[in-house]
């Protein structure tokens, strides 16, 4: 069965880049050599891989890279730092909208 991973690059600039892979150390070679001047990466070299799962279900590493992508770079960072009481509270739904911020009693 392939395994995948889903990794999350420290730049130099200091951001986060979040990727998918079926293999893990080819990728960050590739990253780290530049092949693509487009990419997010090329230009923010070296990296450092500061973080990375394993799955074994494809649908479920491409889900949970898409959920990380668009999380804040603190919730990325707690993540990082496996803050796991950090990252619950950063999940925590603070929308207006959000049913338990909404006034159920009738008027």
């Amino acid at each position: 069965m392939k395994t995948y991973w889903v990794y999350i690059l420290l730049c130099s600039d200091k951001s986060y880049y979040t990727g998918i892979t079926n293999n893990l150390e080819l990728r960050l070679e590739q990253h780290q050599k530049g092949i693509d001047p487009k990419s997010y990466t090329y230009s923010r070299r070296p990296l450092e891989l500061v973080w990375a799962e394993p799955f074994q279900n494809p649908d479920k590493a491409i889900a949970w890279e898409k959920k990380i992508k668009g999380w804040s770079r603190v919730k990325k960072k707690a993540l990082i730092e496996k803050d796991w009481d950090k990252l619950r509270a950063l999940s925590i739904c603070r929308n207006n909208s959000h049913s338990k911020n909404q006034n159920t009693q009738s008027l």
